[in-house]
């Protein structure tokens, strides 16, 4: 059986190489090479081999990889778009309440650097400290306290300004503060350059007020959020999240959907003694 096999797979090669030669002088395949060698079906298991252990190899190379992507599909499928409405629906965005006093710097999580781009196309990097790389914007010195209000869905820039508009108009005499609001564009298509450039052009700048010291810094951050959403335990996509940092990039307070009149008279609270601590 095995020398019927041998023999047709010769003369297989021998027509292919035939052919080949007929077409084209010099051979598409160089097939001849096997005429006067050890059959094909000889170097299979060879050929078997080598393809599994490379194949084993990649495999385990990447094995810490395969396993993050699988613990990621397996979340975004669990906290989909009807997840987050239902939950939504059930408490208006007000996943948590706002802490009531500032969280001790030595429990407090760093904010994770976040690249972030002006409606102008100017880039830099948050938080704003001592030791950040700011990019384009030498004019912002590092505050005493930064207001950073996230937004991922249009559903919560109304959230976000229950916050801000409060907080300017208390600190807005104040060269000493930041406030970013800061929207997350997650679609593909919209990051590719010439998309996104032209996108900056038609968003909105911020309206702010001429008397104001304290001005809005409204800022976009396109590509995939995925691990950052995770440091900062962003669960519902469509409510707004709300951090108060010192000027080390530590989250000192927290707030999250519409601010209640109590809970905006707290992050003001915090924000006076944290600037005195500063």
């Amino acid at each position: 059986m095995a020398t019927t096999l041998n023999r047709i797979l010769k003369q297989k090669c021998r027509s292919l190489s035939a052919l080949s030669h007929r077409s084209h002088p010099q051979g598409l395949l160089n097939l001849t090479r096997y005429e006067n060698h050890d059959p094909l079906p000889s170097q299979l298991p060879a050929l078997r081999s080598t393809t599994r252990s490379f194949l084993d190899f990649y495999k385990f190379g990447n094995k810490k990889a395969i396993e993050d992507e699988r613990a990621r599909l397996n979340d975004e499928m669990n906290r989909g778009y009807f997840a987050d409405m239902k939950e939504f629906k059930e408490h208006g965005g007000k996943i948590a309440a706002a802490s009531k006093a500032l969280i001790p710097a030595a429990s407090a999580m760093k904010f994770p650097v976040l690249g972030v781009t002006f409606s102008d196309g100017k880039s830099m990097k948050l938080p704003i400290t001592s030791n950040s790389n700011v990019v384009e914007t030498e004019s912002l010195a590092v505050p005493k306290v930064t207001l950073v209000c996230l937004s991922f869905r249009a559903s919560s820039q109304e959230m976000i300004s229950s916050w801000s508009k409060p907080f300017i108009e208390s600190f807005g005499d104040r060269k000493d503060l930041q406030l970013f609001e800061v929207s997350f564009i997650d679609k593909w298509l919209l990051g590719v350059a010439p998309i996104r450039k032209l996108l900056l052009r038609v968003l909105k700048k911020p309206n702010n007020s001429e008397n104001s010291v304290l001005q809005r810094q409204i800022v976009y951050s396109f590509g995939d959020h995925y691990h950052f959403r995770k440091q900062m335990k962003v669960l519902n996509l469509l409510t707004g999240y709300i951090v108060l940092l010192d000027k080390s990039g530590r989250i000192r307070w927290q707030g999250f959907g519409t601010a209640t009149p109590e809970e905006v008279s707290q992050l003001l609270s915090c924000t006076s003694l944290l600037l005195k601590d500063q």
